[in-house]
């Protein structure tokens, strides 16, 4: 394969062939969608508040608490909304006039409807989380009118209540990030009807996780002093909101600074009433925290193997505490918090260990909950060394939902094969947008990129990994927007399938809270922000890494070719900081504490931490070269680590008057990459007293650079019309007056004079040299020198250049001085036929647009090597470059990091 791979380099064609990929399929799902909330009058229309009053609100007592829940938040959504905040009774009765919330089964006046033909539900009866909205005339025989939520079951009911909130403006994040509705004087319901679709995925979750540094200290010590913990107030307003995102399921917090979840009075009982699934995590079979409940000292290890007896007796405790609770029981068994099962030294040997602890466990679950043990919810997550555990035999009741994991960064690990996709416990997903651990956390700021989290979920959806997905979100803050796209995809898949769909969504989601006119000034903002955090995270700009904690290190962005990539990635952020900051000065003051938390304050703290970092790698570059100006990037960096600073102070003690203090931590686990920066040590050798800097010029020898011989730039050509930076500076501490000029009118400068001095961010000055082609004699090569004149020195700058040209026929790529770069999508020719596909995915990767196969299994491997059998059966991309260098070629191929699908597939 290599052989032929270096006979199509030759030949300037690059063929690319991808073995595994994924077949992404969604089904449109269609549904009627008239019933909407508007703010003015209109025939038939439902008056929620007109004339300055509410219409009541009804609910029945012998419907579910989590009913009498969210109506009581939706006549509060009304009041924040209107002003006004409608009455909320419960009646078995028959009102003439109001807004009917209740459950089909259990809510007497929806049962009335019902049996009455005035409300057909027969479409969303018995089933999963569904509901309808109506308007409804004369609902109970007499003159009236109704706007009726009828729920299949109480989540629906919930769902259904909640829907009605976010069409009247009011964001799943009101309260959690201060988003504050637009006032309407009036609101109505047009007259129709709307029933929801069936939920794409069917369990839908957040994993509280790594919450010592946000969530935890703010409860305990701001929010819910009184239990000094995340306790029932905390957890009731996480419920909220997961009832406003339609999620239903919850892993609680479990780090050893929170106490075990069923350890807190109350927390059980809010849970329940909220219809929230309580579940836990990879770690935590049998709802068990094994960091918090398990002692070795008074319990021994937490060996199966040689502690059975205990371990059983410690699992049945919690099953006999949650019998009578909606909950969800995480099989198998891995060691105290996060680490391996002890008592097997591999994972061919765990196979038979792990088998027998989920035998014993389904017999605790068939004796003490149900012994129809199939009916109770029952997972197995495949994380971690658990999947090589599986991977070697490990047999998992089929009735076992297996639980796939991303690989902690955003790219899931394994899906389902043939024979997993026909497992009745289906399979699904847990996923990360916030991770603690090696080789590098990010637990600071929302970073993981939109269209990431849709390629790989709707990968995920598309194998049939439906039943059950999972979002590790951290502290929650400042993760909003990653949680509420994750659960609007999980709710609803079908537009997710469009690989452009997620800058759209975006682009919804900030009209939502600050109005259209800003919303279009506010995505591009925040989608740049995710695409530079996709190059690389704030939490990575320190190229360090964690566990073993290692110091940082300077960066791998080039200072000195392209360009300078670092100073265009500074460039990047600082005009987004300017965006950003012009932004906050057009947000209504209602919005302004929401603008801060979902859009200010990340992009600036993201900003800051490439500064630090980028800043601290010019000191150290520039003293390498003797140029004074590294002490004002030692200036900047400090400034941008003191920002940061300011900025989460700000954020803990008077955002929204101090209402998340203790919420914010710019220093997760203290690692050395949140830390003030260590700037190296600079001395300049001021006897040089100036120096000249041209682009692609890395020696550290500043005597160099006294030499007129030994700087030379890149060679220039017409082709690609090279544009070249060159640097000019003092080494000493003094005014200084320069001057440059050329040897060939062809050679043109952007300066050719100017002035520097000891002042900040005047030490150094940055000029461009480019070449007019046009007075070029054909063919000729082009040789002079760029000098520069100062302090009675003078400094030459070599340049040459070649006259290149090209047939006027020719289409494809060319090469600049020894490389030849190409952007998948832009391809010579796209050959399909039906095996392997190739599409385009939209908005993905470091350019932007990325190229996908769909999945294909060669397997023959015979003709792997074979071109010519490849060309006639499968489907292909070329691209055609020209090169003008005599010499083998190597070709890099980038792609995004994803995994295998399938156990019996590889990447090639």
């Amino acid at each position: 394969m290599l052989k032929h791979c270096r006979q199509f380099l030759k030949a300037g064609i690059i063929q690319l062939i991808l073995t595994a990929s994924f077949l992404l399929v969604v089904a449109q799902q269609a549904g009627e969608n008239q019933l909407s909330v508007v703010g003015q009058k209109q025939d038939g229309a439902f008056q929620l508040v007109a004339g300055k009053k509410a219409a009541p609100v009804y609910f029945d007592t012998a419907d579910a608490m989590v009913v009498q829940i969210a109506a009581k938040a939706f006549v509060n959504d009304v009041g924040l909304v209107s002003g006004i905040t409608p009455s909320l009774a419960f009646s078995t009765g028959t009102p003439s006039y109001g807004v009917f919330v209740g459950t089909i089964g259990q809510c007497a006046f929806i049962d009335h409807l019902i049996k009455n033909k005035k409300l057909n539900v027969s479409s969303i009866k018995r089933q999963w989380e569904r509901f309808a909205i109506a308007v409804i005339e004369n609902p109970f025989g007499r003159t009236g009118k109704a706007l009726v939520v009828a729920g299949s079951d109480p989540r629906g009911t919930a769902f259904g209540i909640f829907e009605l909130s976010k069409m009247m403006g009011v964001s799943p994040f009101c309260w959690w990030a201060d988003v504050v509705p637009g006032h309407k004087e009036e609101i109505f319901a047009t007259k129709g009807k709307l029933f929801s679709q069936p939920p794409s995925v069917k369990y839908r979750g957040i994993f509280l996780n790594d919450e010592d540094w946000g969530l935890q200290p703010w409860a305990a010590k701001t929010f819910e002093p009184e239990t000094g913990d995340i306790g029932p107030k905390t957890y009731a307003k996480v419920f909220e909101l997961m009832l406003r995102l339609k999620a239903n399921l919850i892993w609680p917090a479990m780090h050893d600074c929170t106490k075990a979840f069923f350890t807190i009075a109350g927390n059980a009982k809010v849970a329940a009433d909220y219809s929230i699934i309580i579940g836990s995590s990879h770690a935590e079979p049998m709802l068990r925290n094994n960091v918090g409940e398990w002692n070795e000292k008074t319990m021994g290890h937490f060996n199966y193997l040689t502690n059975q007896q205990t371990i059983d007796k410690y699992w049945e405790y919690r099953v006999k505490e949650s019998s009578g609770i909606n909950a969800m029981y995480t099989l198998g068994m891995r060691g105290v918090h996060d680490s391996q099962m002890e008592g097997a030294k591999d994972p061919k040997e765990a196979v038979p260990l792990l088998e027998n602890i989920i035998g014993n466990q389904r017999n605790m679950l068939a004796r003490l909950v149900n012994k129809n043990v199939e009916t109770i919810p029952q997972v197995f997550t495949a994380y971690k060394e658990v999947l090589d555990i599986y991977d070697n035999g490990l047999k998992v009741p089929d009735d076992v939902t297996i639980v796939w994991p991303d690989d902690n960064y955003g790219y899931i690990q394994r899906l389902n094969n043939e024979n997993e996709k026909k497992r009745s416990g289906a399979s699904g997903v847990y996923y990360h947008a916030s991770y603690w651990g090696r080789p590098h956390d990010y637990l600071w700021l929302g970073s993981t990129h939109p269209s990431l989290m849709r390629s790989e979920m709707m990968k995920a959806f598309a194998s049939g990994a439906n039943r059950l997905w999972v979002l590790n979100v951290g502290d929650i803050k400042p993760l909003e927007y990653n949680i509420e796209m994750f659960m609007e995809m999980a709710y609803d898949a079908s537009p997710f399938k469009d690989s452009r769909y997620p800058k759209k969504h975006l682009l919804q989601w900030a009209s939502s809270l600050f109005g259209e006119p800003l919303a279009d000034m506010i995505t591009p903002v925040l989608w740049e922000y995710y695409q530079l955090a996709f190059e690389r995270r704030p939490e990575f700009m320190g190229w360090s890494q964690t566990e073993p904690t290692t110091k940082t290190t300077y960066t791998n962005f080039n200072h000195f070719y392209y360009g300078d990539e670092a100073q265009r990635r500074i460039d990047r952020y600082e005009a987004l900081e300017q965006k950003v900051k012009a932004l906050r000065t057009k947000i209504a003051p209602k919005d302004a504490e929401a603008f801060y938390e979902l859009v200010y304050y990340p992009v600036i703290g993201a900003s800051l931490m490439n500064k630090k970092f980028l800043y601290r790698d010019k000191c150290y570059f520039n003293a390498q070269q003797n140029r004074l100006s590294a002490l004002d990037y030692a200036q900047l960096s400090l400034a941008a680590y003191d920002s940061i600073v300011q900025e989460t102070n700000y954020y803990n003690n008077q955002l929204s008057g101090g209402k998340w203090k203790n919420m914010m931590s710019m220093k997760p686990r203290e690692l050395p990459v949140f830390l003030a920066p260590a700037l190296p040590q600079v001395t300049i050798d001021s006897s040089q007293e100036w120096g000249v800097a041209p682009e692609g010029f890395v020696k550290k020898d500043s005597s160099l650079l006294k030499g007129s011989n030994n700087l030379k730039l890149p060679p220039f050509d017409p082709l690609n019309r090279q544009v070249y930076f060159i640097d000019i500076f003092l080494c000493e501490s003094k005014t200084l007056d320069w001057s440059a000029s050329v040897s060939d009118p062809r050679i043109r400068l952007s300066k050719t004079s100017g002035r520097l001095t000891p002042e900040f961010g005047q030490k150094q000055m940055r000029l461009y040299a480019s070449i007019d082609w046009t007075k070029a004699p054909s063919n000729k090569m082009l040789a002079g020198q760029i000098t520069f004149t100062a302090g009675g020195k003078q400094v030459l700058v070599q340049v040459d250049g070649a006259d290149l040209r090209l047939s006027e026929n020719y289409q494809g790529f060319i090469e600049n001085n020894g490389l030849v770069s190409i952007h998948a999508s832009h391809d010579s020719r796209l050959m399909n036929k039906g095996s392997g596909d190739w599409h385009l995915l939209h908005d993905q990767g470091y350019t932007g647009e990325a190229m996908q196969s769909q999945a294909v299994a060669m397997k023959d491997t015979l003709h792997l090597s074979d071109t010519g059998w490849i060309h006639q059966n499968r489907s292909y991309i070329e691209y055609n470059f020209y090169s003008f260098s005599p010499a083998d070629a190597s070709a890099i191929v980038f792609t995004l990091p994803t995994h295998p699908f399938k156990n019996n597939y590889s990447m090639r």
